[in-house]
């Protein structure tokens, strides 16, 4: 019975990852009426922005200062904060700087512009994490 109360909660956990994906392709199309290629890459960024914080938030003094029980919710929110940071950044920088130069353009432009900032994202994420920024801290529930 744990086998499929846990298959349960792994399912509840994709499928809101897929919607949430989801409601930010349609509020994109329905604003810009693009269909942005680059948006699941800015999830991917975040992911990434998650793991390597949770690697290094973990050394911070006032982490270490703060009482046990507290620590979890505090690497969480800093974690949490530091990925919608970077992502609003990121998306702020590809709109500024890639879409609305390209407003007045066909759409087949847009849509080679979006197919290309995508491939270009996920060439920089290929680049070398160092090891040390990936070690994890994932409080056991």
């Amino acid at each position: 019975m744990s086998g499929f109360i846990q298959q349960l909660l792994n399912g509840l956990s994709v499928g809101s990852i897929y919607a949430l994906i989801a409601l930010g392709y349609t509020m994109v199309y329905g604003v810009l009426r693009l269909i942005n290629f680059a948006h699941g890459d800015v999830y991917m960024v975040g992911a990434m922005t998650g793991i390597i914080v949770s690697g290094q938030a973990t050394r911070f003094e006032f982490i270490k200062s703060l009482p046990p029980s507290v620590q979890p919710l505090m690497l969480f929110l800093i974690i949490l904060m530091s990925s919608m940071l970077i992502c609003a950044l990121l998306g702020y920088l590809i709109e500024r700087f890639a879409y609305r130069p390209l407003r007045k353009a066909p759409k087949i432009t847009l849509l080679i512009t979006a197919i290309g900032v995508s491939l270009a994202k996920v060439a920089l994420c290929l680049v070398p994490i160092p090891v040390s920024s990936l070690i994890l801290f994932l409080p056991i529930i």
